[in-house]
């Protein structure tokens, strides 16, 4: 009903203004936090993307307590339900109370505070509305009473209003001061709220005195507890939900366009709670080695989702928002696996083929490559199998120069390592043992495709990421005995052990990697349903001390992957089509033993034992240039010509015999191009290098 007032205004030709829809009030809210949801709607990671309001979603009336709507409309505007938008009454005893004395007072209604909130000329900057603003504000509650019910405008006031600080509507109110829905608000926590709207920034005593004032049957004690909650919340931050701040920098960076309040991720929040907790613990455990940061991924194999993106360890890091699932890094020896999967896919070795693991000298433009293994042992002979498991680098290092430098780069980048150069050259042999910068997230992504047979395809940080792109990098059988492999105790046992962090009472594919100085270290595994990839080291490349993959990350990698499996069983899979077993005799003569193979590559018969290695010379390789220094005396100086499987053989350099090859023989260097030789029966040459000397002659 239009009141008296109002009704001479019309009547005098004031036109009633244009007023938004109700639903346009709340289709234009726009949340000042972004939540990001896990897979089961469970709130992860809130993002404030507006600093000047903490606005959270607009609250249905029907989700605001009784007791706060009951509440606020007593202590606001005790006549709402009956005035049509201005309650003359209080603007009459407004007028009347400084003539006869006592305090000044607002006659605002509820309608006219949300007349104020949409309209912008309406707005108050400092001190009081002139008289003009007064009628304009009136007019507009006039119109809004036209047009919106009563509970729609209650329901706006309740969401537009402010609270406390930058608190603005009754969910952050309620999220901030109580942690809490707006739905569950009690009769005390209601009475704090509608205090707080009159005097927002008040003490607590007054806060206390109004509140008690507003709900006088609850007794001071209960309206005491619910103030302190509520105004020990500071009022500009309040209580956050900060599980997964790296999953939300990435897509709530990516997805906000403005008024989108929640994005929903494929993570498992309880998963990921898990894996936080898991690696927080075990860099306290090594922090004395001076190791402060890591990152773990965890991976459904079947479908691609990330059911966990830890990307830094939190407090613990000196630099926290650096995200160490996407960090590019040295990858140490997890990419062997990959090197050996093409050399079988190319059939260019079985898992049974002997590779040597002995001293190596490769020419480089940068001078000569001598990689050694991890523990500065070698051990001869050793099969694909043992070496790939053991982690052995000279093997390695040997099977690149078979297959490639540029063509594993190729197939680096096939398995989603976008950022490995090509060709393959520029890395040059280090390339077999990690030299490429690589992510957390592209291995997870590599690892996945050897569980899911051989296919790559992306992963997925949302359910509506894009799958497309899959694409077949090894075949099915490939993939078998890569997986194989990596989950063989036995065969790994030759470097680390029977019993170790790798070690697993289900079916699980692993393995380490650390990179050069002990800057990074990795355990990437699989089990028959979950890929976890773990980094470890710091952010600032500074090297950690004497901690390894197995040291460091597995750890990790062997709680979170125990986790995953408490309820869920991983058995071994079960052979492709086109693989069978076979007879195979192991390295250095042992008794034949049975391995897997691609068929068509299995030895026809088996085979006794292993012939004696040809005669090489293993020192000085070809190419090798060589110093004198003509300050150190001659006897001094020497050159040691080294060799392998030279019984019966000779030494011959430059033509001239140099008598019985033995294992190492030291000879005074000439300045020159020499060409030295293994030389059996006087005439036939089993091995042959050229290197030169510089400088000249040395004193004697």
């Amino acid at each position: 009903m239009i009141d008296l007032f109002g009704a001479v205004l019309l009547f005098f030709g004031v036109v009633t203004p244009d007023v938004p829809a109700f639903d346009e009030l709340r289709a234009s809210w726009r949340p000042s936090d972004v939540v990001v949801l896990d897979r089961r709607g469970e709130a992860l990671h809130e993002v404030r993307v507006d600093r000047g309001n903490r606005r959270l979603e607009w609250t249905p009336l029907a989700d605001v307590s009784p007791a706060l709507r009951t509440t606020i409309v007593a202590a606001e505007d005790r006549r709402f339900f009956t005035h049509g938008g201005v309650d003359w009454r209080a603007v009459a005893a407004g007028m009347l109370r400084p003539i006869v004395g006592g305090p000044r007072r607002g006659a605002s209604t509820i309608s006219m505070q949300v007349a104020a909130a949409v309209d912008p000329a309406l707005r108050r900057v400092t001190g009081q509305r002139t008289l003009a603003q007064k009628l304009r504000q009136m007019r507009l509650a006039w119109a809004l009473e036209a047009r919106w019910s009563k509970q729609q405008i209650l329901e706006a006031y309740l969401n537009v209003v402010t609270f406390r600080g930058e608190l603005t509507g009754v969910r952050a109110a309620a999220a901030v001061l109580f942690d809490k829905a707006p739905h569950g608000l009690t009769a005390p926590e209601a009475a704090v709220i509608a205090a707080l709207v009159r005097a927002p920034n008040a003490r607590a005593d007054i806060v206390r005195r109004r509140a008690t004032v507003l709900a006088p049957g609850l007794g001071t004690a209960v309206i005491d507890d619910a103030v302190d909650r509520a105004l020990r919340a500071p009022p500009g931050t309040g209580p956050r939900v900060t599980g997964a701040p790296h999953v939300a920098a990435r897509l709530v960076g990516r997805n906000y366009r403005g008024g989108l309040f929640t994005v929903t991720t494929t993570v498992d929040a309880a998963v990921q709670r898990a894996a936080t907790e898991v690696l927080r613990r075990q860099l306290m455990t090594v922090r004395g080695r001076h190791v402060r940061d890591g990152a773990v991924l965890v991976v459904d194999n079947a479908s691609g989702d990330v059911l966990a993106y830890v990307g830094s360890s939190g407090e613990l890091s000196a630099s926290r928002w650096v995200d160490g699932a996407q960090a590019l890094r040295q990858p140490g020896s997890t990419l062997k696996p990959f090197l050996y999967g093409l050399a079988l896919e190319q059939r260019l070795i079985t898992l049974a083929t002997r590779l040597e693991d002995a001293p190596l000298e490769v020419p480089t433009r940068l001078g000569l490559y001598r990689p050694h293994n991890y523990d500065e042992q070698f051990r001869g002979l050793v099969d694909a199998r043992t070496a790939l498991a053991s982690s052995l680098n000279v093997p390695a290092v040997r099977l690149l120069g078979l297959v490639g430098e540029d063509t594993f780069a190729e197939q680096l980048r096939n398995l989603g390592f976008d950022n490995v150069r090509e060709p393959g050259d520029f890395y040059g042999p280090a390339l077999a043992l990690g030299s490429a910068d690589v992510t957390l997230w592209q291995l997870a992504g590599a690892y996945r495709a050897l569980a899911d047979g051989g296919i790559w395809r992306p992963l997925r940080l949302t359910p509506g990421d894009s799958v497309v792109g899959a694409r077949r990098v090894y075949s099915p059988a490939t993939a078998f005995l890569v997986a194989d492999t990596l989950a063989d105790r036995e065969s790994r046992s030759a470097t680390f052990g029977l019993e170790n962090a790798l070690a697993t009472p289900f079916w699980t594919a692993v393995k380490t990697g650390t990179s050069k100085d002990m800057r990074d270290n990795w355990c990437v595994g699989f089990s028959r349903r979950y890929t976890v990839a773990v980094w470890v080291g710091n952010f600032s490349g500074e090297p950690m001390r004497n901690v390894t993959g197995v040291t460091g990350a597995a750890p990790v990698w062997l709680e979170v992957m125990a986790l995953l499996h408490e309820s869920v069983p991983s058995r071994a899979p079960a052979a492709p089509a086109g693989v069978l077993r076979a007879q195979s005799a192991a390295a250095g003569g042992e008794p034949s033993r049975t391995e897997w193979f691609i068929e068509g590559t299995e030895p026809l018969t088996a085979v006794a034992g292993t012939p004696p290695p040809a005669p090489r010379i293993l020192w000085p390789v070809a190419g090798t240039v060589i110093a004198v220094d003509p300050d150190i005396p001659a006897a001094r100086q020497a050159v040691s010509f080294e060799a392998r499987g030279a019984a019966g053989a000779d030494w011959r350099l430059d033509g001239v015999s140099l008598g019985a090859a033995t294992p190492s023989l030291l000879w005074r260097p000439r300045p020159g191009r020499h060409t030295l030789q293994l030389v059996e029966d006087g005439e036939r040459v089993r091995d042959s290098v050229t290197f030169e000397v510089r400088g000249a002659a040395p004193v004697n």
